[in-house]
């Protein structure tokens, strides 16, 4: 792949995460005010295409990402800029209000992984078989999933997450923070979908699952800082409680 090329990919991608829509070469020339054609544009689309990163979509002209595009960004293309501190401040604040109304720490992490990741949570305690999600609405709302057949297979997946949690945990080793796109996911009927995912352990020695489920046009660094920030509050050595500090006109999280 041409170093132009990895542009382009980048470029089509992080559009696609946007608008979960087509990209065409006319109006990615126009907004991106790229130094060349359209023609010249399709054309590297088209070897793009032909190389299995990008496909024609059914609707319309333009292209959208291949589960091997979205493999090939993650490993290759994702800005490896450090965020995680803006991404723990605006973590540890949603915390912070859940834990004032006494919200339980897991369902407290888990209610504030699906509101900022809009992607479906998973998490559970592997021994005893017990698992519970949240944030099932984010799939709706979001443009991927307006097709039932596909919502359909997302909840029968939750009836038996008991059943199938093996088969990701066996290509997930522990502590590992593993993205699965598309039909890389161990489990089929959601291989329309990407997961994020990462197995643990507790203060109390248990060993537990916590996963993202969402579209492949999922932000993917940024969900994968959050499990990685999500295993820190419940993992050993977690959070016990928060604290607010007023300093001046900055509020200041701790967790302990």
């Amino acid at each position: 792949m041409t170093i132009r090329q990895k542009e382009i990919l980048r470029m089509i991608i992080k559009e696609y995460t946007q608008t979960a829509m087509p990209i065409g070469s006319n109006d990615l020339v126009k907004k991106h005010k790229l130094p060349f054609s359209s023609a010249t544009l399709r054309n590297e689309m088209l070897s793009l295409e032909k190389q299995g990163y990008l496909e024609k979509a059914h609707i319309s002209s333009g292209r959208i990402p291949t589960d091997e595009g979205y493999r090939y960004f993650i490993d290759n293309l994702v800005e490896r800029k450090d965020t995680s501190i803006d991404y723990q401040k605006k973590l540890e604040l949603e915390l912070l209000k859940m834990r004032t109304h006494n919200i339980h720490l897991e369902r407290s992490v888990g209610k504030m992984l699906s509101s900022m990741s809009k992607c479906l949570v998973i998490s559970g305690v592997l021994e005893k078989g017990e698992y519970q999600n949240f944030g099932i609405h984010n799939l709706l709302e979001g443009p991927e999933f307006t097709n039932l057949d596909d919502f359909s297979k997302i909840t029968t997946v939750l009836d038996t997450i008991d059943e199938k949690i093996d088969k990701v945990l066996a290509k997930a080793e522990k502590g590992e923070v593993k993205i699965f796109i598309g039909k890389e996911n161990p489990i089929k009927e959601i291989q329309d979908s990407s997961m994020v995912v990462s197995r643990y352990e507790d203060k109390e020695g248990q060993d537990k699952v916590i996963a993202l489920i969402g579209p492949k046009s999922m932000k993917y660094n940024k969900n994968k800082k959050l499990i990685e920030f999500a295993k820190k509050l419940l993992g050993a050595g977690g959070a016990n409680k928060v604290v607010l500090l007023m300093l001046g006109s900055e509020v200041v999280v701790k967790i302990f």
